[in-house]
């Protein structure tokens, strides 16, 4: 980072510290229309099946990390699109087989903006974002005095000015609704409710419980919502409605409210039923600050582990989704989660009010990070051993060993993990694990990323495994258009 930079964000942070966006953002609604909107479940139904396999559900997840996970996210989706399958003698690339992508903070940059460009995005996001200085205009913008009327005001704070700079530069003034017949992946992004921690995502299902209209909310703001890094940036404020517009709950909540539910989850799904509840008193919560999603879900990966317990509890929830005609799930976990050294250890003095800031905040998020990845592979592990037990089951009934496996659908749960720690070369993992958090880097850096997100997935195991079974075992449903 600039030196310079590094003194000027934290005295921006200071000088403008009591600024909130609090505009009216997100029209009101009176009634729920559960065919309309834009809606991850409706979104999926309508794509899946069109132009990939409909019995693989393949999900990508960027992390935040700023440009650092702006880039090496974008060097995923560049691999996956130079890599071609046979499928029926016809060639496909891997990225036109994706489903769903999911992003936080830096990584939602990425994933909102190929959900608007499609293919334009290789051609047009490092010159308009990657290698742009987004940071020091930022910075200069809220230090110019003739700002400073707007953002005291209190109803348009620095991440108000920072929606307006990425609408200027990538967005071009696109809401949710410009998404809505797009051929590229559903696209989940997600801020952190400030006062309960609950992840805000901006899907109109969520928006539902506000009693809100997010087709009308811009794409540059859910960008700003989702990296408003607490401290740096003001919170973005929505209005809540909730309550007032006889919103539907999802099937799976009457079944992991029941207390006779033997297959209950024990947390998160009980956990997301009492967000849901919250966002409903908008009497006492008419107003709902938003930051960062990283904090709440530096993976992008709370969402999809809240959803896969929601299926296992609730039978209605998965025919809703369509659950038992899947054969595999694939999730991509592109983790741009840095280490930078330092030497506060062996100094007897604590390092200053920022450092501990802003370490206090990253520390629990980098530790539930790779708890994440893990809880994602113990769901994999859990749903191949209650598949067993059911074979086991129907052979001690009766049957004959491939009668019981063909009785018992199998699906197949794959979780690449694309990140820093799979870096062999020591000198080269300490050059990543010290890029800075930030929203400018060198050329090079950005370079370098590209090149490394792309070869840690194309040399990962589980990804070639991936490759192979895709070619072998695709049905002739698949007929995407191969990219040059």
């Amino acid at each position: 980072m600039n030196p310079k930079t590094s003194l000027l964000l934290p005295l921006a942070a200071l000088i403008l510290g009591g600024c909130t966006s609090v505009a009216p953002v997100n029209p009101r609604i009176d009634h729920v229309d559960l065919d309309s909107g834009y809606r991850v479940g409706n979104k999926l139904k309508r794509s899946h099946g069109v132009k990939n396999d409909s019995e693989t559900l393949f999900l990508l997840t960027f992390s935040g990390g700023g440009t650092r996970a702006a880039a090496f996210s974008y060097g995923v989706l560049e691999e996956l699109r130079r890599t071609n399958v046979k499928v029926h003698g016809e060639s496909v690339n891997l990225l036109d087989e994706v489903d769903a992508i999911a992003g936080v903070s830096g990584g939602s940059f990425t994933a909102l903006a190929y959900a608007l460009y499609g293919d334009r995005l290789f051609t047009e996001y490092e010159p308009r974002f990657l290698k742009r200085d987004v940071q020091g205009t930022l910075t200069r913008r809220a230090l110019n005095p003739l700002n400073w009327f707007a953002l005291g005001s209190g109803s348009y704070g620095r991440s108000e000015l920072a929606a307006d700079y990425y609408d200027e530069i990538l967005f071009n003034g696109a809401t949710f609704d410009d998404l809505m017949d797009k051929p590229t992946p559903v696209t989940a992004v997600t801020g952190t409710d400030l006062s309960t921690g609950a992840r805000f995502p901006f899907s109109q299902d969520h928006f539902d419980l506000l009693c809100s209209d997010l087709g009308k909310v811009r794409l540059a703001r859910a960008a700003a919502t989702s990296s408003a890094v607490p401290a740096v940036l003001s919170p973005v404020t929505y209005q809540n409605y909730g309550g007032h517009c006889d919103a539907v709950m999802p099937p799976w909540v009457s079944d992991v409210t029941r207390p006779e539910n033997p297959s209950r989850p024990a947390g998160r799904a009980l956990l997301r039923y009492r967000d849901i509840q919250s966002f409903q008193d908008s009497e006492n919560r008419p107003y709902l600050h938003v930051v960062d999603g990283g904090v709440s879900d530096n993976l992008g990966l709370r969402g999809l582990l809240e959803a896969l317990e929601e299926v296992e509890a609730s039978r209605a929830f998965q025919e809703q989704v369509g659950f038992k005609d899947l054969r595999r799930i694939v999730v991509v976990v592109v983790n741009s989660r840095s280490s930078p050294d330092t030497d506060w250890d062996r100094r007897p003095n604590a390092p200053g009010i920022v450092s501990q800031l802003f370490q206090s905040s990253s520390v629990p998020i980098d530790h539930f990070s790779s708890e994440s990845v893990e809880l994602l592979k113990d769901i994999a592990q859990r749903w191949a051993d209650k598949r067993e037990l059911e074979v086991a089951e129907r052979r001690l009934a009766g049957m004959s060993k491939a009668q019981a496996e063909a009785s018992v659908p199998k699906l197949r749960f794959d979780a690449i993990d694309v990140s820093f720690e799979s870096i062999t070369d020591p000198e080269e993992r300490r050059y990543f694990m010290n890029l800075p958090t930030s929203f400018v880097l060198p050329e090079e850096a950005v370079d370098r990323l590209r090149e490394l997100g792309g070869r840690l997935l194309r040399e990962s195991p589980a990804f070639r495994r991936l490759e192979r079974d895709v070619s072998e075992s695709a049905p002739p449903s698949k007929r995407a258009t191969a990219q040059p």
